[in-house]
């Protein structure tokens, strides 16, 4: 007994000792979980949101860096050696021309490093075929970028930024300009440089109100001389001319004085003009620095050499009036310096880089050819110097390092929105160009030229406008204010097939001019003109004949309202006489081919003239009195010679008989009443373009592509369905088969091998994990919400550079930008509060969700 006694005591004492160790267990699993709370609510409360300040003004100082490469931030061995180089050129020049100016050699980038100018060139061809010329490459530069001043007028910069940094903040001074527009003509196969000189004022502020717009140059006429016919040897001598010679001497001189009188006019009022237009003198006229262009010729098929000036895209003449120097030109290969004396200009440049003693080269590895040393009298001896002179200077040769520059990158939006924010102004000699990218209207208006009778822009004389993507195919309207006249026209495509509208008002019945595509109509009509009294129509390409049609009304008893059709022919207008005429018809006889048709339905005439027989001078003619079937008492009329009077050109033939007259009277008129219906649905045709235009312009609807995805709203609208269906098909997938322990089964090799310790540890890996899911949902919200802060930045910093140029429609919009981005940041703290709040819970109620499931709640019930 006592040793039971003893056993049953062990027993006792064993599991008063697992109760223990299972307390001292369960006191470490809460004091664990506690410490994993505070360490969740510390993590989550070190994510801090800040509401962004307002920016007030845009500072080249303040461009952020952060994401540029190391090329930007640092220098390389070979560039470092490069500057060294650069610096001894540098000193050796100052020493050599003391009253040159300072050259532009190693500025400073947007990451404050100094770079070699020649190394900032980055040539790159971008994926676009406009860009591949020089003209609309240049164009595209100057419309991208906005102008900056110098920060010294007479001085070069300071700093010089890569192209991909003046691309992404798209504005810079004309260096910039220059850079990338070389960077781009060198990457299209130009021979370009980049021309550090001095020019006046006009070019230097992108003043071009004393320039003619370039829409409204006219191209110049070519001249095509008449060929002079040999005289024949039999022909008609001319006759005697028996005026007098010596009035014809007394004219002639006062036609003469006459016009000497108004040339002299006209010379001095182009004087006036001219002296009026004269630019201010400026005092600092040759010292003010810019920075263009230079294409040499050779490469590209360019003839002769030019400038291009990158702020206008326009290309000058080498020895142009408006550029008075060049100090240096450089690019990708090497640099050189301009020893030419500049006092006239650039008239006396030469552009041969390879010469010496005109141009002064910094590294010997350049492109350009050395001119040839003279002949020496020992051929032997001069060749031995030329071979050791070579050697001699490969020794010495540098090449130039790889640009710095990232890859120049132009995205197809960025590429088709081109100007700054979308739109951009120019001022020209009395007109104003406006330019938008495509669909920034809501009509598809792209640019607008407004022409202005005086140099302050405030007499409006003409606006023309060009129009792009449109439902309707209206490319372009015209308005003339002095005689408030319309016109709009229409690329093929139309409804009615309308190729231009020249109009004064939208109402029918009045002064107007429709042309018509006439290959894609099936009457052929090419052209209509209607006023109050008459109708003209124009035809072309049809079976029969038709060419001309000219109808002439009569005064409406009671006119119907405005842009209503009307229903029937008996509310018509009243017509008084229809003129048709036809073109020649080569399988009729000429005498039998009508030619002019004359329909006076007032008098019931009507009037036949035929086509001219060959050798005759005169045309046959009928005219025809029309009758009615019967009389007043119902007795039949019968055709008589006086209903028909006839004449024929040429010899005397037999009079037709009475029936033939007969039946051609009765085809006229049933003719007649074709034409008269056809003159009616001319008529409704109007009415109805008219009603057509009008929903049109009240409309303004847009056509996009099937390939624009961005803007094809219900090809994006059924691909974010489908996208989110199956998202939510997805989700609804995954919670049905959600099994949260499953990942860390699969790592602990399943159910099977499970014990209490491998149980305690699957539940605090799965507590783990959890952990880190809720941080890194907080993190993303936070990530959103320092998006939504940037782009707010964004766009206060761009108000604050255009506010001054701003109109209420754009206010507007950029005051509702701010208001809903202040609502998504708002919403967003609130969402990242609230995940703050809910977090700690949300782990709680998992580990006890852990501690009750069915395939650890055996193993972890002594620590429950």
């Amino acid at each position: 007994m006592e040793g039971v006694e003893e056993k049953d005591q062990k027993m006792l004492e064993k599991l008063e000792e697992e109760e223990e160790e299972g307390e001292e267990e369960e006191e470490l699993s809460s004091f664990n979980i506690n410490d994993e709370l505070h360490d969740l609510e510390d993590k989550l409360s070190q994510i801090q949101v800040h509401i962004p300040e307002v920016v007030y003004a845009f500072d080249w100082s303040s461009v952020d860096t952060s994401g540029l490469p190391a090329s930007y931030r640092t220098n390389s061995p070979k560039e470092q050696l490069l500057l060294q180089v650069v610096e001894n050129f540098r000193q050796q020049y100052v020493h050599l021309c003391p009253d040159r100016e300072p050259l532009f050699l190693h500025p400073v980038n947007e990451c404050s490093v100094e770079k070699f100018v020649s190394t900032t060139v980055r040539p790159t061809l971008l994926p676009y075929s406009e860009l591949y010329d020089w003209d609309s490459c240049a164009r595209f530069v100057s419309d991208y970028l906005t102008m900056e001043p110098l920060p010294s007028p007479i001085a070069p910069p300071s700093y010089l930024y890569s192209p991909t940094t003046i691309l992404r903040y798209q504005r810079g001074n004309c260096f910039d300009f220059s850079n990338l527009l070389c960077s781009l003509l060198i990457g299209a196969g130009y021979d370009a440089y980049c021309v550090n000189g001095y020019a006046t004022r006009e070019i230097c502020m992108m003043d071009e109100t004393k320039e003619v717009c370039p829409l409204l140059q006219k191209e110049a006429e070519v001249t095509v001389e008449a060929i002079k016919q040999k005289p024949k040897k039999y022909a008609v001598k001319p006759l005697r001319d028996l005026q007098s010679k010596y009035e014809l001497h007394q004219a002639a001189k006062e036609t003469a004085k006459e016009q000497e009188a108004e040339e002299k006019k006209r010379k001095e009022e182009k004087e006036k003009i001219v002296e009026a237009e004269k630019p201010i003198p400026d005092s600092l006229y040759g010292l003010r620095v810019h920075a263009w262009v230079l294409v040499l010729s050779g490469k590209r098929e360019v003839p002769e050499s030019f400038y291009i000036d990158p702020f206008t895209g326009r290309s000058y003449d080498t020895k142009d009036e408006l550029f008075l120097g060049i100090e240096s030109v450089w690019n990708h290969r090497n640099y050189w310096i301009n020893m030419q004396d500049c006092w006239n200009g650039c008239k006396d440049l030469e552009f041969d880089l390879g010469d010496p003693v005109r141009w002064e080269f910094m590294l010997l590895g350049t492109d350009k050819p050395l001119l040839l040393l003279p002949e020496m009298e020992e051929e032997d001896e001069n060749d031995d110097e030329v071979e050791d002179l070579m050697k001699e200077e490969e020794s010495k040769a540098f090449d130039m390092p790889a640009s710095w520059v990232e890859p120049i990158r132009i995205t197809s939006k960025e590429f088709e929105v081109r100007c700054p924010q979308g739109k951009k102004e120019i001022l020209y000699k009395n007109a104003k160009l406006e330019k938008w990218a495509p669909y920034l209207n809501k009509n598809g208006l792209i640019s607008r030229l407004t022409l202005y009778e005086d140099p302050d822009y405030s007499k409006m004389l003409e606006v023309k406008e060009w129009f792009k993507n449109r439902e309707d195919m209206m490319e372009r309207r015209e308005l003339k204010k002095q005689t408030d006249v319309t016109t709009e026209y229409f690329a093929p495509g139309h409804v009615q097939g309308l190729k231009a509208h020249t109009y004064k008002t939208m109402e029918p019945e009045t002064e107007r001019t429709m042309e018509f595509y006439s290959e894609t109509r099936v009457d052929g009509l090419q052209k209509r003109v209607e006023t109050p009294t008459d109708m003209i129509e124009y035809f072309e390409g049809r079976s029969d004949f038709l060419r001309y049609r000219h109808t002439e009304f009569g005064k409406r008893t009671k006119k119907p309202a405005n842009n209503t059709q009307v229903n029937t022919e008996s509310n018509a207008r009243p017509i008084v006489k229809i003129t048709e005429r036809f073109h020649r018809n080569p399988e009729k006889p000429a005498d039998q081919d009508v030619a002019e048709r004359i329909f006076l339905i007032s008098k019931e005439k009507i009037l036949l003239t035929y086509h001219y027989k060959q050798n005759y001078i005169t045309a046959s003619k009928r005219e025809f009195n029309k009758r009615s079937d019967v009389d007043s008492t119902g007795n039949k009329i019968t055709m008589t010679h006086d209903m028909c009077i006839s004449y024929k050109a040429g010899l005397m033939e037999k009079d037709e008989k009475l029936f033939h007259l007969y039946e051609m009277m009765l085809c006229l008129i049933e003719e007649e009443k074709l034409s008269r219906h056809q003159v009616w649905e001319s008529e409704m045709e109007v009415l109805d373009i008219l009603r057509i235009r009008e929903e049109e312009v009240a409309a303004s609807k847009l056509t996009v592509s099937i390939y624009d995805t961005d803007r094809n709203e219900k090809s994006r609208e059924h691909r974010e369905l489908m996208e989110r269906l199956l998202q939510e098909e997805r989700q609804r997938q995954v919670e049905q088969d959600l099994d949260y322990l499953a990942p860390f089964l699969v790592q602990m090799g399943g159910i099977e091998k499970m014990t209490k310790w491998l149980a305690l540890r699957l539940k605090e890996d799965c507590l783990n994990d959890f952990k880190h899911h809720l941080v890194d949902k907080a993190n993303l919200i936070q990530a959103r919400f320092e998006k939504e802060t940037q782009e707010l930045q964004k766009k206060q910093q761009w108000y604050q550079q255009n506010q001054l140029n701003m109109t209420l429609e754009d206010e507007d919009a950029y005051l509702s930008f701010c208001s809903e981005a202040m609502f998504r940041i708002r919403i967003l703290e609130n969402r990242l509060n609230r995940h703050k709040e809910r977090a700690p819970q949300k782990y709680l109620a998992l580990e006890e969700k852990l501690c009750k499931d069915p395939r650890l709640v055996e193993y972890l019930k002594f620590y429950a």
